[in-house]
């Protein structure tokens, strides 16, 4: 009855249309009556979710994203792309998905790599004779590379659900292997759709005007390795290198570039305020919605149930990916975290499967997510973008859903492509 009240309070909210972090709040509040708890506990766990270090990581790293995307580094890390690959036939859709792996190596978040790389590719693409449909599929597809390889905004969130007990550092390191994998399987299909269909070839850059782009865009590249390395070194955590990314990105936008308007600062800053507030406000009444199903036992009767139906690892993990790829069509990336991860997380465990490693099963599952109906981020920015309706994009998504969810398939039976590398840099 308990597990009735909490988890039917919160989807009868979510049923009536109230958003998700409000609904995570209220129905920990009524799983507190109901348990006669005081509802200071509550309030206590609230404000305990959000008063931790490393969400600093956050706001920096949104911030640097978001001067960024809006200082010009997209027009620039798409010239740089077609410079590699734009001359092979479909060049243009390889240039997509390429950009997006820079430029979510600098964003981390599938929205912005989408708005901004989507803005200029699309409206290319479809001048050079591609289908509007296609490119648009090509760019919400390799958007999702974004939430993988580092600095992944959510790859933050995953460790804080999980107690703080995983590594930022090594949840970083465990998504470049697969964010590459998925942007290479990506290409090839492009590769391969290019040649059926017939599509252009683009023109080789001259090697004078090929430096000079390589060199322009190298400024905005460089936060890559200014946040990895320093990672890496030890200079500096995770968290402070966020800080650090945001004064760099501060310093190529305003005095290398020079793009962006002074005047235009202020707005920019207001939006990023926005989207912080409204992660803070989630993960703290997460924190709270946590707290109460602890105290319920679910994380525990939900283990029991999956061990009942079997004890072999592979196969509760094909379980977990199903189900986490029905629920990633319901809702959003960050509340599916910090509500799945507490549950999930000792039940995969206990068979032997590395945290870190999880952590990459659950953004390749979430990030397929963000493409599919009805509350699709990624696939409602891209039809946006493109002025397409959603019917189609999701039509011309078909094939590309294939390839992530055999992407999907290798990082969850090969645990080597999300853990060789986080072994090597801190084991």
């Amino acid at each position: 009855m308990d597990t009735l009240v909490l988890l039917g309070s919160f989807f009868l909210l979510m049923i009536v249309g109230v958003p998700v972090a409000y609904a995570l709040g209220l129905a920990a509040l009524a799983g507190a009556l109901w348990m006669e708890l005081p509802l200071d506990a509550v309030m206590i766990q609230i404000a305990s979710g959000v008063n931790k270090f490393s969400l600093l990581a956050i706001p920096f790293f949104v911030l640097a994203g978001a001067i960024m995307a809006e200082g010009g580094m997209s027009r620039r890390l798409v010239a740089f792309a077609g410079v590699l690959v734009g001359f092979i036939r479909g060049g243009l859709s390889l240039v997509n998905i390429l950009a997006s792996t820079f430029f979510g190596a600098i964003s981390g978040s599938s929205v912005a790599d989408t708005a901004s790389i989507g803005s200029v590719l699309i409206p290319e693409m479809e001048r050079k004779g591609y289908p509007r449909d296609f490119a648009t599929a090509v760019t919400v597809s390799g958007s999702v590379q974004a939430i993988l390889i580092p600095p992944s905004h959510n790859a933050v969130i995953y460790s804080l659900a999980a107690g703080g007990g995983v590594s930022i550092g090594a949840l970083f390191m465990a998504g470049v292997f697969p964010g590459l994998l998925l942007g290479l399987t990506l290409a090839i299909l492009c590769l391969f759709i290019a040649r059926k269909r017939n599509f252009p070839k683009g023109e080789v850059i001259p090697l004078r005007q090929a430096l000079r782009i390589c060199a322009d865009a190298l400024w905005g590249l460089a936060t890559l390795f200014i946040i990895l390395g320093g990672i890496l070194s030890g200079v500096f955590t995770a968290t402070e290198s966020a800080s650090i990314a945001v004064v760099w990105a501060f310093f190529v936008t305003m005095f290398i570039y020079r793009d962006y308007q002074w005047s235009e600062l202020p707005r920019l800053v207001h939006r990023t305020v926005k989207t912080v507030s409204i992660v803070m406000i989630l993960i703290g009444f997460a924190a709270s919605f946590g707290y109460i199903m602890t105290l319920m036992q679910i994380p525990l009767k939900v283990t029991g149930f999956f061990a009942a139906l079997s004890d072999n690892r592979y196969v509760i993990l094909l379980m977990i990916n199903v189900l986490l790829l029905v629920l990633g069509t319901l809702m959003d990336m960050a509340p599916l975290i910090l509500i799945l991860t507490p549950i999930l997380l000792p039940l995969v465990t206990k068979l032997g499967v590395d945290p870190v490693h999880f952590g990459m099963i659950m953004m390749v599952n979430l990030g397929i997510g963000l493409l599919t109906p009805p509350v699709g981020a990624v696939l409602f920015v891209g039809s946006a973008v493109a002025k397409l309706k959603i019917e189609a994009v999701v039509q011309a998504l078909y094939p590309f859903f294939g390839a992530m969810l055999l992407v999907l398939a290798m990082v969850t039976f090969i645990p080597a492509i999300s853990l060789w590398l986080p072994n090597l840099m801190f084991k």
